[in-house]
């Protein structure tokens, strides 16, 4: 009951923050708002009322990692000092850097067309322009809460050499409902371009920055606005993808449940002959013992390194809760398929699920004989959160070298810092506390015996290396296709919505997980090796090996990353993700196996 309330109070917390920061997002124009205004007026607009439009970045589209301040390319600028800040914590962790613009937009009011400014632009600044077009750089704005981005201009390849053509006229069409804005579209006129040749080295070129604006009804309301957030200029999947996409899910859930029932069965049956030739064999003196009855008297004698393993365990099983926590979440809609948001309440859940870590950790480390416990606290909060540090730090700081929007300001970094070190460890250390004092003795339906049994040589392909691909690829083969959905979301422009499937095939993936690491659990016993604590957590984790292979299939054939920067952004992220997912599915697999072998002991009738 001390746990249902503490995950209790964690949901809430996370869902009351991600409120908060949600409302917080949305109030992007707030500055030019009186201040007697309430909240619920920041989205009400009187006719003719200024609604400031804020920039954002620029980036190229290929690397969605890779985003710089939108004035680092020659644009038209506000009159006086800019000045570049983050609207919120939860902006800082997107790379989302604000600063005024030069347009003028007010509610209601059409502007046929206006000129923005006409600017003399230098050869190194059209130089920096023509490579940013060549390589696809789009643009993001804010106006009124919503995103609004566009390509910087375009190629025609048709022409020999290559044309780079910059647009030089932007169209604006808003929507609106009664005294709010709902939506926001932005287009280019491909009749309004001006080609960009590189300059002489004293030579500046002309160019006027044009802009128009259109105003049109809609009788969409304002609750469904955040719905129409994700605009068309990334692509989306078509309604024939989804099916594909749902057709696929459900032909793999057939697939696991026919896996799952065939393995449970084969394993039953081979079990039940196992007991019936035991039963044979106690009644005939001259029988022997064989198979996994022999080495009734060390599979339960304690591994090695189990501070470690405890450690590990710990930190699984938080990943687990912390994972079903946020995909609960995403389906009852909280974040809107934000990723700002879900970065921001993972961070947070981390945080306060740190207990679950402490208990589980400190419970099996006590069980198992354990006396160094301040050992195992300083451990179990280090092992996971320090390698992700580091790999963030070096992120940070490559992000930083080149001048990316994307690399988190100081600020940022001690407020995460603290997060962890007062709340996380806290929670780590009362957690572990309580785990310490409500251990009792470890449950081992059969006696250790005082000498530790030789393991006998085991053939090639029932080794452990053999054991760990095979453990780690069947469960990834189960959750290959979604894979391809989430990389393209994380590490591409599409919007990931279909959290339904999703938790589907976190649920597929822990079944899997389970039950092959089970059967691998019972030929390794088969086969007189009583070795199975490490073994079983390894196999279980073994997908997270797989989830980073992938990873660099995906870079190489799926994807259109490129660069030295991106690379560390990617394959950095990706290998604490990998490691993740190692933690959490070899606890899946070792807590697995720990119920398997007690069960099959437990019914056994031993000396």
């Amino acid at each position: 009951m001390v746990w249902m309330k503490y995950l209790l109070f964690v949901l809430l917390s996370i869902v009351v923050l991600e409120a908060a920061l949600t409302a917080a997002q949305e109030h992007n124009h707030a500055p030019q708002i009186p201040k007697r205004r309430s909240r619920k007026n920041y989205f009400n607009h009187a006719e003719e009322e200024l609604i400031p439009m804020y920039v954002i970045k620029v980036g190229p589209y290929s690397n969605p990692s890779e985003t710089y301040d939108f004035y680092s390319l020659p644009f038209c600028r506000p009159e006086g000092k800019i000045q570049h800040r983050h609207k919120n914590f939860k902006d800082s962790l997107g790379g989302d850097l604000h600063a005024a613009s030069a347009y003028e937009f007010r509610f209601k009011v059409p502007v046929p067309l206006r000129t923005l400014c006409t600017m003399e632009i230098g050869a190194d600044e059209l130089h920096d322009l023509r490579d940013a077009i060549s390589h696809d750089y789009y643009f993001e704005y804010r106006f009124d809460g919503i995103p609004l981005r566009g390509f910087l201009g375009a190629v025609n390849n048709a022409e020999t050499p290559p044309q780079v053509l910059l647009y030089k006229h932007t169209h604006f069409t808003f929507f609106y409902n009664g005294d709010q804005v709902i939506y926001g579209n932005i287009s280019a006129d491909l009749y309004r371009v001006q080609e960009i040749r590189d300059a002489p080295a004293e030579g500046k070129t002309d160019v006027e920055f044009t802009y128009s604006v259109d105003w049109q009804p809609t009788t969409i309301p304002f609750r469904h606005r955040l719905r129409l957030i994700d605009d068309n200029f990334f692509s989306k999947h078509s309604k024939q993808e989804l099916e594909i996409h749902w057709l696929s899910i459900m032909n793999s859930f057939v697939l696991v449940v026919l896996l799952t029932g065939f393995i449970a069965i084969i394993i039953m049956r081979v079990l039940k002959g196992d007991y019936n030739r035991y039963a044979k064999a106690e009644l005939d003196e001259d029988a022997e013992d064989y198979g996994w009855k022999l080495v009734h008297g060390d599979v339960f004698r304690f591994p090695q390194r189990k501070l470690l393993l405890s450690a590990f365990v710990g930190n699984g099983a938080q990943f687990l809760v912390l994972a079903l926590l946020l995909l609960t979440l995403e389906v009852v809609g909280v974040f809107y398929g934000t990723n700002n948001s879900l970065v921001l309440a993972a961070l947070f859940a981390y945080a306060f699920t740190a207990g679950v870590s402490g208990f589980a950790a400190s419970r099996l480390y006590r069980q198992l004989g354990g006396d160094k416990w301040a050992w195992l606290i300083l451990v179990t909060t280090g092992v996971f959160a320090i390698p992700f540090f580091l790999i963030a730090l070096v992120v940070n700081i490559v992000a930083a070298a080149y001048g990316t929007t994307t690399s988190v300001p100081v600020s940022s970094i001690l407020i995460i810092l603290s997060i962890w070190l007062f709340i996380g460890v806290p929670l780590t250390f009362s957690g572990g506390v309580i785990g310490k004092r409500t251990a009792g003795e470890f449950y081992a339906p059969v006696r250790t015996k005082n000498f530790k049994r030789e393991i006998p040589p085991i053939p090639w392909y029932r080794q452990a290396p053999i054991q760990y691909l095979m453990s780690g690829f069947l469960p990834f083969s189960a959750i290959y296709i979604e894979l391809y959905y989430v990389y393209a979301a994380v590490w591409g422009h599409y919007s990931y919505t279909l959290y339904g499937i999703l938790f589907l095939v976190f649920v597929i993936l822990i079944i899997v997980t389970a039950c092959i690491t089970i059967a691998l659990t019972y030929f390794q016993l088969s086969m007189e090796d009583h070795e199975w604590w490490w073994r079983s957590f390894v196999s279980g984790g073994a997908t997270g090996f797989f989830i980073f292979l992938y990873s660099i299939f995906y870079w190489v054939y799926r994807s259109k990353m490129t660069g030295f920067l991106q690379a560390i952004f990617y394959f950095g992220y990706m290998s604490a993700i990998g490691y993740f997912f190692f933690l959490m599915l070899g606890t899946v697999g070792w807590f697995s196996a720990l119920l398997f072998v007690r069960r099959i002991y437990s019914n056994l009738k031993c000396d």
